[in-house]
């Protein structure tokens, strides 16, 4: 057991119209309840009741202190995250979608590890993704614990390794402190922070995974709601302009960040995601192979992400073996190899 004096970590929950999903999330917390919180911010979704409910159930029978909050009004994604940033009290604050869960015995590990590890601002987590047919493909950016010191280099490394929300996990403090609205309606309000905390505090990266990623999005019914969202995407499907104008979403946070430091992070990452540029791609495969192509083109056109040949690579692949093979495959070398590639 972990002795910590308050709450160590809060695990925040964004909550939007998941309502079984969410109860299986808080079933799969399974930590020491004296050194965390729960908190749920429930975004004015049409499912509200639904939530709150669950919610309630949950309180009821659990030993876990659960911070419960409806949003009046809908805030989307990147402000919900800012919430419940300003809603927590732990020194740190975990973020996992309403459709991922926690891998069972893993929390209390990652716990005893932030509590030799706080004087770092972000922690770079390890995960598993969850395929349409169960497999889960892991996601293990070092062989072991690695630190990192605040820097440039820093900033790029740990970028496109914090899209996925699912175990994020930042100091509070230094969340807050560079909390801002500019970036509402990305769906990417994470990348802001981690540029900002990792070019001005230590990092560290944990080789326990923590967590699995649901990929609901391949159900092609992405859950929009606030206006800023509805500014930038078109509502109910993954289209080709939706999965563009996300992209577009990495660049505009790293120019901002460029622009305000005086710093060159934007070609690197640019490069950085050319070479991981696989998950960008595939979204759009499942479209048939003309629509693919045309995408990929467009891609190319609208975005820097195709710096490396990687991108032509993964895209060749996809018109010839389909999505479901490539998934396979890469899932394959990464089991093999015991760690995601360096590449």
């Amino acid at each position: 057991m972990v002795k910590v004096a308050g709450v160590l970590m809060s695990i925040c929950i964004p909550s939007y119209n998941r309502v079984k999903e969410l109860e299986r999330l808080l079933r799969s917390v399974d930590c020491d309840p004296a050194v965390v919180e729960i908190v749920i911010c429930e975004d004015a979704a049409p499912l509200r009741v639904g939530v709150r409910e669950t919610v309630k159930a949950f309180i009821s029978r659990s030993p876990y202190k659960v911070v419960y909050e409806e949003n009046k009004v809908n805030l989307g994604y990147d402000g919900n995250i800012r919430r419940l940033i300003e809603v927590a009290s732990g020194e740190f604050v975990l973020f996992m979608g309403d459709d991922d869960r926690f891998i069972p015995g893993a929390l209390d590990k990652f716990i005893a590890f932030l509590s030799v590890h706080r004087g770092v601002g972000y922690v770079l987590r390890s995960y598993y993704a969850e395929h349409p047919d169960g497999t889960l493909e892991p996601f293990q950016y070092c062989k072991t614990v690695r630190y990192f010191e605040p820097s440039v280099e820093t900033c790029v490394f740990l970028f496109k390794r914090t899209v996925s929300i699912a175990g994020v996990t930042f100091k509070r403090s230094s969340a807050l402190a560079v909390a801002t609205e500019r970036f509402d309606g990305t769906l990417l309000y994470q990348l802001h922070l981690v540029l900002e905390v990792g070019f001005t505090e230590p990092s560290v990266f944990c080789n326990i995974p923590v967590a699995v990623m649901a990929q609901t999005y391949r159900d092609d019914k992405p859950q929009f709601g606030a206006a800023a969202k509805e500014s930038r995407f078109q509502p109910g499907k993954v289209t080709p302009t939706n999965s563009i104008t996300f992209t577009q979403g990495f660049f505009e946070i790293a120019n901002a960040f460029d622009e305000k430091h005086g710093v060159h992070t934007s070609s690197l990452i640019a490069v950085d995601l050319s070479k991981y540029s696989y998950p960008i791609l595939s979204i759009q495969r499942k479209n048939g192979v003309c629509r693919f192509i045309k995408y990929s083109i467009r891609l190319a056109r609208e975005t820097p992400i195709n710096k490396t040949w990687h991108y032509y690579v993964y895209a060749l692949a996809l018109v010839l073996f389909g999505e479901a093979f490539c998934d396979k495959s890469i899932v394959w070398v990464k089991r093999r190899i015991g760690h995601t590639p360096r590449l």
